[in-house]
């Protein structure tokens, strides 16, 4: 009896309901515009002989690498060592790709990219009218840029309750 006065007398007294209540709101937008890229390759200068049945008169091969020029070759000179017998004889020589200069960056811009024998070049986005908002109620507002460009909007809200 004296349990059952105890609890309806805090109930009456209406004492406050103690509880940990968190809220937490959360809200991002990202905006990117993909910048401008290029991957060269060079290809390089090869020279190969081969045969049977050949003497080599004058030696021939690759010549010297400089800055900004290819390698070039010098033919080679053969004759058939055994006259009147079958001989086999194959030259081959690919050019290849000048070295480069130096490329220069300035504000980190380079002012003219490398061709070179396996180029990829990707151009940078454009951001036009690339934008995002979160207004204070969560609604989102994002306007699509042009080529190139992305836009990401979030809004978390989470409510916990101990």
């Amino acid at each position: 009896m004296k349990r059952t006065l105890l609890v309806l007398g805090v109930t009456l007294l209406g004492l406050p309901a103690q509880a940990d209540i968190t809220h937490r709101i959360q809200s991002s937008v990202q905006l990117s515009v993909d910048g401008a890229g290029s991957v060269a390759t060079r290809i390089p200068s090869t020279y190969a002989v081969s045969g049977s049945n050949i003497t080599l008169d004058t030696a021939g091969g690759l010549g010297s690498l400089t800055a900004g020029s290819a390698v070039g070759y010098t033919p080679a000179s053969y004759s058939v060592t055994t006259a009147g017998d079958a001989f086999t004889y194959s030259e081959s020589f690919i050019e290849g790709d000048a070295t480069p200069s130096d490329t220069t960056v300035t504000s980190g811009v380079v002012g003219s990219l490398p061709m070179l024998g396996s180029t990829t070049t990707t151009s940078g986005g454009v951001a036009g009218n690339l934008a995002g908002s979160i207004a204070t109620d969560g609604a989102i507002s994002i306007t699509a840029g042009s080529a190139g460009t992305s836009a990401i909007g979030q809004v978390i809200q989470e409510l916990t309750i101990k």
